[in-house]
């Protein structure tokens, strides 16, 4: 039999159609943000349908001293040449079509906290045009699980994230978003609501265990989320994120550079303080000085052999 070959076309529909499931079986309540998704989902789809923009003619204004009108003038070849250099328009290059793509897969998951008090405060949040503010899941405290973006779909829950040389991480991650003002323990019907979530994602895109990060891990200086209730160590032994081994801690060398190993498992350290607080928040639990003892340049060492 013929291999089937899938238009563009085609490609942009089944797009379209997987990006719009996700909202059909919502509650009426929320119809209205649900259409301006739908909306914005359809958009995302056309942009694949349509053909790469020609390059245009930059044009300047003029005022016509007689008329004291303006007037449309051409740019100079030159102000042209630095204006397509600027934004990109290469017209020296011709077009050709590759036939084998597919859409581009998260690699990456951020958990959060919601620092707020109710599930419907945050789909609130998530829905005003204002916040510019979202995430792929939010988990309530009782279990619910809600979908609010398609998983291709770059969500804005990481800001100014960065992890090793990544430093754009809503383009290669999920959002997930756990009811909790970060000063109460995350109850045990939410956290298996969660790991559900996770064994999925992590089965369908494939995601490396060491991909599983907090939302402090990527923004060290400005986040503190999940908070030290959260059970990493649990996540860990469910094969998402990682730790240590708490019964068999290698001592380090004696030139070990902790804050070195801090910056080769991920982390930015350009703020040193921020960085130790983050980790020892996740990793250490019982202080959270911004010193690091021997105990905890132990358990960075044997973290930075994990990781590496």
């Amino acid at each position: 039999m013929p291999g089937y070959k899938i238009s563009l076309f085609h490609w942009a529909i089944l797009f379209a159609s997987l990006l719009l499931f996700g909202s059909c079986g919502s509650k009426k309540k929320y119809a209205e943000t649900n259409k301006i998704y739908s909306q914005k989902t359809r958009k995302t789809a056309d942009s694949l349908k349509a053909a790469l923009p020609s390059p245009i003619i930059p044009i300047k204004e003029e005022k016509d001293e007689e008329t004291e009108n303006k007037k449309k003038v051409p740019l100079s070849q030159e102000a042209k040449e630095a204006m397509l250099h600027r934004e990109g328009l290469r017209k020296d290059l011709d077009w050709v079509g590759a036939i084998h793509f597919d859409s581009r897969k998260p690699n990456f998951v951020i958990i959060h906290h919601t620092a707020q008090n109710s599930v419907d405060q945050t789909i609130r949040t998530f829905t005003l045009p204002h916040t510019k503010v979202s995430a792929h899941y939010l988990i309530g405290r009782e279990g619910e699980v809600f979908q609010m973006l398609n998983d291709y779909l770059r969500g804005w829950h990481a800001g100014k994230g960065k992890w090793g040389n990544i430093t754009d991480m809503n383009s290669v991650s999920i959002g997930i978003e756990l009811d909790n003002n970060g000063k109460e323990p995350f109850p045990d019907i939410q956290i298996n609501a969660l790991l559900t979530l996770l064994d999925t994602l992590k089965t369908n895109y494939d995601i490396p265990q060491a991909n599983f990060l907090g939302h402090a891990d990527i923004a060290p200086s400005r986040k503190n989320d999940p908070s030290v209730f959260f059970p990493w160590k649990k996540l860990y032994e469910r094969g998402f994120g990682l730790w240590y081994n708490e019964s068999y801690l290698l001592t380090p060398p004696k030139d070990f550079n902790a804050l070195e190993a801090l910056r080769l498992i991920g982390y930015d350290i350009s703020d040193p303080k921020a960085a130790i607080r983050t980790f020892k928040r996740k990793f250490i639990v019982t202080d959270l000085s911004e010193e690091l003892t021997l105990y905890d340049r132990t358990v960075i060492y044997n973290l930075y052999k994990r990781y590496l």
